[in-house]
């Protein structure tokens, strides 16, 4: 293999290992392969065409959330991971769902079936950075679950499951729910007297 292909071929590598294993046709295309060669890479089982402009590297061991940086990529960046999917990826609570939970801005106008799309304007304070993708913080998630009103035990478990890790305070959780939803905030203020927490 020449040089030249060579030192396309670990560049990408290196953009796609910090994105999941995924990298789009725009990004391919910014590195010097043609829509030709994209083809080409496709068709010889180099890349996995994901979704349209979406790729992954054939031989990439997928990890259990680098599915999440193909959402990112999807929405072009502004999609943040929330709601379960976030407490998933924290690693807090039981909730499950079958789609992945994203947050997008309110003029956000693609949609896709394996995903489920939640719109607000996120403050930089409730967004973490991961390898990928953007998620909500725990204290945020949290908040924007009890949003959804789901059932007060299992949310009082994971205010005290988050609390126990020392990822949160009551008084941060409450405050947050106020500014942001005050049909949360009654839940998580239910859960809690519930759970009797301080």
């Amino acid at each position: 293999m020449p040089a030249h292909r060579r030192d396309l071929r670990r560049r990408l590598f290196g953009l796609a290992a910090d994105q999941g294993g995924y990298f789009t046709a725009a990004q391919a295309k910014e590195f010097g392969y043609s829509y030709q060669a994209q083809a080409h890479h496709v068709r010889a089982g180099n890349w996995l065409r994901i979704d349209r402009g979406i790729f992954r590297l054939a031989e990439w061991l997928p990890g259990l959330l680098d599915d999440l940086a193909r959402w990112a990529l999807w929405s072009r960046g502004r999609a943040v991971v929330s709601h379960e999917t976030a407490l998933a990826v924290h690693g807090i609570g039981e909730f499950e769902s079958a789609r992945v939970q994203l947050t997008v801005p309110p003029g956000f106008t693609m949609r896709a079936g394996a995903v489920v799309l939640h719109r607000a304007e996120l403050p930089s304070a409730d967004v973490e950075q991961r390898t990928g993708f953007r998620v909500t913080t725990v204290v945020r998630s949290l908040v924007d679950v009890a949003a959804t009103g789901v059932d007060q035990d299992q949310l009082a478990r994971a205010i005290n499951e988050a609390r126990g890790r020392g990822l949160l305070t009551i008084r941060a959780v409450r405050a947050r729910a106020e500014a942001v939803d005050l049909r949360a905030a009654l839940l998580i203020e239910r859960s809690l007297q519930g759970a009797d927490a301080p």
